[in-house]
């Protein structure tokens, strides 16, 4: 198993704390389609956002530390995928500013992430496009000291709930990226799609929106290096909240099986299900020390192990997939009563795998960069 340093341990243990206190109302935070004042208290207070912030914007660290980032969310997701989303989307959707914005922009937005008082939204996918990013439609044109924003995203999660969006966008022959405020002239918003898992989603329309060519982030054109590097350091934390909903899936099966009877004796001690328990025991802890593993290469070099990222995004969200669906099996037809924590878990498993990286997706590059390393 792989060890956590007793830093990382304290770390956990925070997001531990945060997540117990979150729990009492967590069926209600995860029903929730704009932010829950309660969840985004408890985030405030925790300090836990400085994680996903450089130390020089009030962060925890100098850089990033993915392994971090990945004990909090596996902690966090154990609870409620609310909780989990509102801390991984402050580093997802403001990433590009920390790494490709200008000194003052970063001033200007960064602190207020690390302390929740901002809260950060990345626009990338849009209403024809999803995994195949280099087909957007959405454009930035060059207008003196402004740039100009025209076109629509779709599925974008904080979508309605953030004060900024990080938007990638075709620019000429090259894209591009760039920082738009929530209340940029021209930026409409319009409630998301109502998913099997309810999330802050949202619908973003851009009608010739002008911001200063200064929230420009990285280099023109060129954006998609941008893009990897968001990849490389918040994909495997993904992985993360996977083996989080996973332990709480388990958690959940054991505990019915230790209270229940069927034929004079306890579920836990029936050959079928004590195997079904075994077998997601082993499959989530292998997925933990996959991830942790992974997350530590990531942050020696997070762009060079980005294929050990994917891997662990693979493993643990399909993981969680089975372990949920075991366990909702263990519980029988309790395990089918809707508003259950089984059943929440159930819903929640599902979007793992599609989020940040399809799972087939994933597999299609896996495969190429696996045949390309034999040649």
């Amino acid at each position: 198993m792989f060890d956590l340093t007793q830093e990382h341990r304290d770390i956990q243990a925070r997001a531990r704390a945060v997540a117990e206190a979150v729990a009492p109302y967590a069926a209600e935070a995860d029903e929730y389609t704009q932010v829950h004042p309660g969840v985004l208290a408890e985030l405030r207070e925790s300090g836990l956002a400085r994680h996903v912030v450089p130390a020089a914007y009030g962060g925890a660290s100098e850089r990033l530390d993915p392994l971090a980032i990945a004990v909090v969310r596996e902690a966090l997701m154990y609870s409620s995928a609310h909780l989990d989303s509102m801390f991984g989307m402050q580093g997802v959707g403001s990433y590009s500013l920390s790494v490709g914005g200008l000194e003052e922009l970063k001033e200007q937005w960064l602190p207020r992430v690390a302390t929740m008082d901002a809260i950060a939204g990345l626009a990338l996918t849009e209403p024809d496009v999803g995994s195949d990013l280099r087909a957007v439609t959405t454009t930035l044109t060059a207008d003196g000291d402004e740039v100009v924003i025209d076109g629509r995203k779709s599925f974008i999660t904080n979508g309605g709930a953030a004060d900024f969006y990080c938007v990638l966008a075709r620019e000429g022959d090259g894209y591009s990226m760039v920082l738009v405020p929530a209340d940029s002239d021209g930026l409409t918003i319009e409630p998301g799609a109502d998913l099997i898992a309810p999330h802050i989603l949202g619908e973003l329309a851009f009608h010739q929106v002008r911001v200063p060519s200064t929230h420009r982030l990285g280099v023109p054109g060129k954006a998609f290096s941008l893009m990897l590097q968001t990849l490389a350091v918040f994909r495997v934390t993904v992985a993360a909240s996977g083996v989080g909903l996973a332990q709480a899936a388990l958690d959940e099966a054991v505990r019915h099986a230790q209270e229940r009877s069927q034929f004079g004796r306890p579920l836990a001690e029936l050959g079928a299900v004590s195997q079904s328990l075994a077998l997601s025991w082993t499959e989530t802890e292998a997925a933990r020390s996959f991830v942790y593993r992974a997350a530590a290469l990531a942050t020696e070099d997070p762009l060079g192990h980005l294929d050990f990222s994917s891997m662990a995004k693979v493993s643990a969200t399909e993981t969680a997939g089975r372990v949920v669906d075991r366990s909702v099996q263990t519980m029988g037809r309790f395990g089918l009563v809707r508003g259950s924590a089984i059943e929440r878990l159930y819903r929640n498993a599902r979007p793992l795998r599609v989020y940040e990286g399809a799972t087939e997706v994933l597999l299609d590059s896996l495969a190429r960069r696996l045949v390309k390393k034999g040649r």
